[in-house]
């Protein structure tokens, strides 16, 4: 089973199997923003939207964190956008 940790000391989601981190999904923080500078998925689980519960991590814990969210990131771009409407 695939499981999502939002690590905040490290300023990043993980998506884990098990024990064998499979993707993640790093912020850069600035003040008041987070900026989302990277995700990635192991070519083997792709396709799962495991991307996308590892951004969806990233937006919840910034809001837990009153933190304004920006990206890099193309994908997390993406995600962000659909967001907004």
């Amino acid at each position: 089973m695939i499981e999502i940790k939002f690590k905040k000391e490290n300023n990043k989601s993980i998506a884990y199997d098990n024990s064998i981190e499979i993707g993640e999904c790093v912020f850069i923080e600035d003040g008041e923003y987070w900026n989302i500078v990277h995700t990635e998925v192991n070519n083997l689980y792709q396709g799962q939207g495991i991307a996308k519960k590892l951004v969806e991590s990233i937006i919840e814990n910034a809001n837990k964190f009153n933190k304004t969210l920006i990206a890099d990131c193309s994908y997390a771009k993406k995600i962000l956008e659909s967001k907004k409407r």
